[in-house]
């Protein structure tokens, strides 16, 4: 069952990293309304099947995914919301770090979910 589990996280993460960058040339495509569809709907699975799998069991490396994560939410998200509402930035590079930093959160969950269990 543990090699189910690591195999069904580690996909977590490759869907995770493929949603971030299918997102990514959506925005910068002709036409991409159908790639923002796919992009979504790998990030839902993508969180729903690693929210299943940590749920399941501890695994040591999640903590730094998330971190990963959530930095690059930030700085994605943020970058972009300014964007629309003021036309000013975080810094000229921001929202491409931070889409950089969220596929190497995604791929770190897909490492990590082959690291050795941390139970207690």
């Amino acid at each position: 069952m543990a090699i189910w589990s690591a195999l069904l996280l580690s996909l977590a993460g490759l869907m995770g990293a493929a949603g971030v960058a299918l997102s990514a040339y959506a925005a910068h495509a002709d036409g991409g309304a159908n790639l923002v569809t796919a992009a979504t709907f790998l990030m839902i699975h993508a969180a729903a099947v690693a929210g299943l799998c940590a749920s399941a069991q501890t695994r040591r490396g999640l903590l730094q995914a998330a971190s990963l994560l959530v930095i690059g939410a930030v700085l994605f998200s943020g970058d972009i919301s300014m964007r629309a509402i003021s036309g000013e930035t975080l810094w000229r590079m921001a929202a491409p770090t931070g889409g950089m930093i969220l596929i190497a959160g995604w791929l770190w969950l897909a490492v990590a979910a082959f690291m050795g269990r941390r139970l207690r």
